[in-house]
């Protein structure tokens, strides 16, 4: 079972040069530059704690209590910048930070109903009932469904997560390729063991294979893998890696991985589909896809 940290101040997952305040269920949104040490001790003995000393001791604290406020003024209005990953887990602080800083997908000024993926270039639709991530570590995670739960082996969890990410590691460019061989490493991020080693739902035990394919993804052509992975705790899931390449920079390719809870909780399958569908180039709201739709070269 995971355990839950105190109430208190730790260094902030997402911006790991300053402390959040931690309440004991999830973070708030007060933050604080990290404490200074305390000042070494006087040299000197008895003349350490003459008036002079004393004096010079408050006035060093006093610029270091001024430098700290405006510090903290500064961090207080640069906006919550927490990404999020692939395990479903709201993460709990450590007294180290876990996980690089991440930025949140930004509301398109255009349309609020869009998330935005500038680094691949593309927009991602936000279907009734997802929401953009807050309080996720993991990097990359685009959107979530609304709310979270109690993880059947321990730790907090969500119904759905959607992650976007450039497959930047690899020499690889056929989409079905690139589908193909990302589809374990998302099923274990997702449903196996989260980033700092627990098993939120006991582990993987089997996965069987729904369904392939090529398609369409913002006017490019692509690939996806469907798993439907059965857990040791809790109903399992279903995993989607869809593979297709950037319309923006160097065209790297792209891979956004759909992680959805099966039972009655967890979103309806479809949204795969009309997520898919719905991801456009970034400024061209007229370049569909989805499955079925007309399939470009490969390469």
């Amino acid at each position: 079972m995971s355990t839950t940290p105190p109430p208190g101040w730790y260094r902030d997952p997402s911006a790991p040069h300053v402390e959040r305040w931690w309440d004991g269920t999830a973070w708030t949104e007060h933050r604080r530059p990290p404490e200074p040490p305390g000042p070494p001790p006087p040299p000197g003995g008895a003349a350490a704690s003459s008036p002079r000393a004393r004096l010079v001791a408050l006035t060093a604290a006093g610029a270091l209590l001024v430098a700290a406020l405006v510090t903290g003024a500064v961090v207080l209005t640069t906006g919550d910048g927490n990404g999020g990953g692939a395990q479903a887990n709201t993460a709990s602080p450590s007294p180290t930070p876990t996980a690089a800083p991440t930025t949140s997908p930004e509301p398109s000024p255009d349309d609020p109903t869009v998330v935005v993926d500038e680094l691949n270039g593309i927009t991602l639709p936000l279907l009734d009932g997802w929401v953009r991530p807050v309080n996720v570590i993991v990097d990359n995670v685009m959107m979530t469904t609304d709310g979270t739960y109690n993880c059947p082996g321990g730790g907090i969890c969500r119904h759905g997560l959607v992650i976007s990410r450039t497959a930047a590691d690899t020499d690889e460019t056929s989409p079905e390729a690139l589908a193909k061989a990302d589809i374990a490493d998302a099923a274990d991020e997702a449903y196996d063991r989260d980033f700092v080693g627990r098993r939120p739902y006991g582990g993987i035990e089997s996965h069987q294979v729904v369904e392939s394919g090529p398609v369409a993804v913002a006017g490019r052509a692509g690939y996806f893998v469907r798993w439907r992975v059965n857990t040791a705790e809790g109903p399992g899931g279903y995993v989607q890696s869809l593979a297709f390449h950037s319309s923006v920079g160097t065209e790297a390719p792209v891979i956004v991985r759909y992680v959805f809870d099966a039972g009655p909780d967890g979103p309806p399958l479809a949204d795969m589909d009309r997520i898919t569908d719905g991801i456009r180039p970034v400024g061209d709201a007229d370049t569909g896809g989805g499955v079925g739709a007309s399939i470009g070269p490969t390469g």
